[in-house]
């Protein structure tokens, strides 16, 4: 039984919340399914609003799946959420992705 499998039993069970949602975004993002991943990183930070690493992999998700404007969004409200908490680096690493996108909206 893969990751996938025990999380998703996990889920069909009722026990839904950020962490789940956030290890399930995680292995379908390495599974290489962008657009699954994001589904469940958008539910990540609707459980938890706070959760400035599932911003930041929601918006990597988001760019894998050429979503750029939600990616640029998803990076920018991870960046409030990261500096409110004190997350300097996570912070950093979104505003190093957030300006390659605004990049590449600008070419």
């Amino acid at each position: 039984m893969s990751a996938i499998d025990n999380f998703e039993a996990m889920l069909a069970q009722g026990r839904d919340n950020a962490l789940l949602r956030f290890s399930l975004g995680n292995e379908y993002l390495k599974q290489g399914d962008a657009a699954r991943a994001a589904e469940h990183l958008r539910r990540a930070v609707e459980h938890d609003t706070q959760y400035s690493a599932a911003w930041k992999l929601l918006g990597k998700a988001l760019t894998d799946s050429a979503a750029w404007s939600e990616a640029l969004a998803a990076y920018r409200q991870g960046i409030a959420v990261a500096e409110a908490r004190g997350d300097k680096q996570a912070a950093k690493e979104m505003g190093v992705f957030a300006r390659r996108i605004e990049k590449q909206l600008q070419d």
